[in-house]
């Protein structure tokens, strides 16, 4: 399967309880990213446009088929390494607070892509592709 996060610097997903992944240019990228339906977690439904094609669960990682794309938003990722084979990582650039971070090593996953664009809430935005 294919994971979407988004991550501060220090590989944060969260800060003050809050999420960091609200940018309506990332929310894009994301739904290309899905190629067509997006796993992803109740409170996840409202980044998205309405019209957009949502698969809805309370456990993405675990209803999420091997050939599908989640979105996650909380940890940990950790015990459902074994079945993403890409990880696409969208970093904003900046450290914040953080509640949590990220349980994988991404030192241990190959770099296949990298790439910047600008953001509706912060003015560069990178993709980073890992594959294991």
């Amino acid at each position: 399967m294919t994971v979407l996060v988004c991550l501060d610097d220090r590989n944060g997903m969260q800060f003050n309880g809050r999420r960091q992944s609200r940018d309506r240019v990332v929310s894009a990228h994301l739904m290309k990213d899905s190629k067509g339906i997006l796993y992803v977690a109740p409170q996840s439904v409202p980044l998205f446009p309405t019209e957009t094609a949502l698969a809805v669960t309370e456990d993405v990682l675990r209803d999420t088929p091997e050939d599908g794309v989640c979105f996650v938003e909380t940890p940990p990722l950790g015990p459902a390494a074994p079945r993403i084979h890409r990880l696409i990582v969208y970093r904003w650039n900046r450290v914040y607070p953080t509640d949590r971070v990220l349980d994988l090593q991404l030192d241990h996953w190959t770099l296949r892509e990298r790439s910047e664009f600008p953001g509706s809430s912060h003015p560069k935005i990178t993709r980073e592709v890992y594959e294991p």
